[in-house]
């Protein structure tokens, strides 16, 4: 990795020399425009507009509105005098309880290496907030633009979290936060079962962009001339408007899919007892299990099929012919009557 930014970060008295690196990376794959009809590749230039005059870019500016909607022209001699903070610090200026930050805030994350020949002041800082558990916000200053970040650890590693301006996180406006919605408590017991067989510690590497993988196999069966991805029945389209019609049926039939209590009280008035919640966490203990209790299912449906055989096969043998069960009746009376 390259650094792009190296400077101190400073708490108090104390300055820590740190290299700034991008935490992130792309592997989207890269496309260029083309025309469709034989491949050439589209190129645009920088023209005058109602001209086919050419600018350089060392001519172009930038232009903004003012509030009035006047245009105003900044060069790059102007931006570049703005009253920016240079110093090459990342000061920290408070120190939050981890939850306060809300994770819709955070920007892009870069990883804060030691520059100095020792690392004891930045080991030290790392281990500090881990024991307090909390965020240190700080001012930092990257092309001549200021930013607010919050810095925590990550791996052992701290990394600076640019914050997004409260301005920036628009507001959520929706009819049905105005509306009230009646929950039945049966049916959030149900749900909050649900959430417990389905509960596990988070593992990023079980993940991975499907969409990535397939444009590749996309791209390299064209090129083959084959086909990618076999032809598959159409799904049925579903109604989007349509509601579930039992939404307290649909999630005890989740819940025992997934191997858990799908018993509710019928009351509905208490939430669920701590001897249900246990027996809930228990049941996706592992995968295995969840999937060889969705694989009996078939044979627990054909069971009732054998039993109606066998209280037939005592039937055939009273008889003691090859005679359907209602003629044994008959038989058993002529003898009565003898």
């Amino acid at each position: 990795m390259r650094s792009i930014w190296k400077g101190d970060l400073s708490f108090g008295l104390v300055n820590v020399p740190v290299k700034v690196y991008s935490a992130t990376e792309s592997h989207d794959r890269k496309s260029f425009q083309v025309d469709s009809a034989d491949g050439t590749r589209i190129r645009y230039r920088r023209v005058r507009e109602g001209t086919d005059t050419e600018v350089e870019f060392a001519d172009i500016a930038n232009a903004y509105e003012t509030e009035s909607g006047d245009t105003v022209i900044l060069t790059k001699d102007d931006l570049s005098s703005l009253p920016v903070q240079k110093s090459p610090e990342i000061s920290i200026l408070e120190f939050v309880p981890s939850d306060q930050v809300d994770p819709i805030y955070f920007d892009k994350p870069y990883y804060l290496e030691p520059a100095s020949k020792s690392p004891k002041a930045y080991v030290l800082l790392a281990k500090a907030l881990e024991e307090t558990d909390r965020l240190a916000i700080a001012s930092f200053t990257l092309r001549n633009r200021t930013r607010m970040t919050a810095l925590r650890v990550v791996d052992g590693v701290m990394t600076l979290q640019t914050l997004l301006w409260p301005d920036e996180v628009r507001k959520p406006d929706f009819g049905f936060l105005d509306e009230e919605v009646t929950i039945r408590d049966q049916e959030l017991q149900m749900a909050a079962s649900l959430i417990e067989t389905m509960a596990a510690d988070y593992d990023p590497t079980e993940f991975s962009d499907t969409y990535q993988e397939e444009l590749a196999k996309l791209i390299e069966a064209k090129s083959d001339g084959s086909q990618a991805f076999p032809d598959v029945d159409e799904e049925e389209s579903v109604d989007e408007d349509s509601e579930v019609a039992d939404l307290l049926a649909a999630l005890r039939a989740s819940v025992k899919d997934r191997g858990g209590d799908a018993s509710t009280e019928d009351s509905g008035s208490a939430p669920t007892s701590p001897a249900k919640k246990a027996s809930a966490k228990k049941a996706p203990a592992t995968k295995t299990a969840a999937t060889k209790t969705a694989a009996t299912k078939t044979t627990a449906k054909k069971a009732p099929a054998k039993k109606a055989v066998a209280k037939k096969s005592p039937a055939k043998k009273t008889a003691g012919s090859t005679d359907t069960p209602k003629k044994a009746p008959a038989k058993k009376a002529t003898r009565k009557a003898s």
